[in-house]
């Protein structure tokens, strides 16, 4: 047997099954609070560009996993809560959930894996929800997150292409850090793509795209988050501590931005950034910018030719613009803190040392 059948069939093992179609959408809670674009811009993808059944639903809710990885929520509780979505699920007609955020992936995950080892678990959350709320739901055939579902059609993606991920200036690929959410990758390797030595679903995206992946030291790091590192107002020094030793580690390769595939992590190597900069004046991008952080939904967006505001990257606490000039994009300026009809809503006030 050949070196490239062996290694063939080793990748094989770190696939994973994503439908094809008919997705039933589960909405992120911080996901819409920091980056509110990226859902709207998943939707309209998969709709609009890609032809997909997508069912975004207003009944949805919370999955509780940050009041569940919190010690807040228990675990019987959150089972219950994760069964009325799945009872939403089946009400609509669909069978494959796809959760916009990280956490709610590992929670999902989690709970069809009790409910596997356990059954008797399943039937008292059945008993529970009905009694509950008088629903009963289907176990979903295929859960995949939203980065699987954009990763899985990227080369489709890649035929639409209006902006590839090349510097316009050099015809030099963008050089591209991915960050893979731990609730992702390190929880249950077997569940993303790549697993955890080898996740490639963000990659896979820079890949098809034109952009160059960079590895670096601290690639597979944890950005801090931790929920009780934050939460705990006392244990913030720990959050910020870790997204410091990342951005330290990738700054000599200097990337011209960072994409995540969690919300969390996006938010925080984003806005610790400005924080480090206000505590010490140090910046990590070139000319005193910080390092653009991305959600795969946004750097999809810009590829396919998407408005930066209607993005919401104006949201992002590091400048976008130098990463928009190297592609090419045009944009107006002034209306980066406009609302849908045009008007200025305000505009923010400017770090001490980051450049905006």
């Amino acid at each position: 047997m050949d070196m490239v059948t062996t290694n063939n069939r080793q990748w094989e093992k770190y696939q994973k099954e994503i439908a094809d179609d008919r997705y039933y959408y589960a909405r992120s809670c911080i996901r819409q609070t920091f980056f509110p674009g990226s859902e709207w811009a998943f939707i309209d993808i998969l709709r609009n560009k890609l032809g997909k059944d997508i069912f975004d639903d207003p009944k949805h809710t919370t999955c509780t996993g940050i009041g569940y990885h919190s010690d807040v929520v228990p675990f019987q509780t959150t089972m219950t809560v994760v069964a009325r979505h799945f009872a939403l699920m089946t009400e609509a007609g669909y069978a494959n959930i796809t959760p916009s955020c990280i956490t709610s992936f590992g929670i999902y995950t989690e709970i069809l894996h009790a409910w596997e080892e356990h059954p008797e678990l399943l039937e008292r959350v059945r008993e529970d929800l009905y009694k509950a709320t008088k629903r009963e739901f289907d176990v979903p055939k295929n859960l995949a997150h939203t980065s699987d579902v954009i990763y899985k059609f990227r080369n489709q993606i890649a035929m639409q292409m209006v902006h590839p991920l090349v510097d316009v200036h050099t015809g030099k690929p963008l050089r591209v850090v991915d960050h893979i959410g731990c609730h992702y990758a390190k929880m249950f390797p077997s569940k993303g793509v790549g697993g955890a030595e080898f996740p490639a679903v963000l990659s896979g995206m820079v890949d098809a795209w034109g952009g160059e992946c960079i590895d670096y030291p601290e690639r597979r790091h944890c950005c801090g988050f931790g929920f009780r590192n934050y939460l705990v107002q006392a244990n913030r020094g720990y959050s910020v501590a870790n997204s410091m030793k990342k951005l330290e580690s990738m700054e000599p390769y200097e990337p011209d931005f960072i994409v995540t595939n969690c919300p969390g992590c996006g938010m925080f190597l984003d806005k610790w950034q400005y924080t480090i900069s206000e505590m010490s004046g140090k910046t990590y991008g070139k000319n005193g910018y910080g390092i653009p952080v991305l959600t795969y939904e946004e750097m999809a967006g810009l590829v396919l030719g998407y408005n930066p505001w209607d993005l919401g990257l104006q949201m992002h606490q590091v400048a976008v613009e130098p990463l928009l000039d190297k592609m090419g994009i045009d944009y107006d300026p002034e209306k980066k803190y406009c609302d849908a009809d045009g008007k200025l809503i305000s505009l923010p006030k400017c770090p001490t040392f980051l450049k905006q």
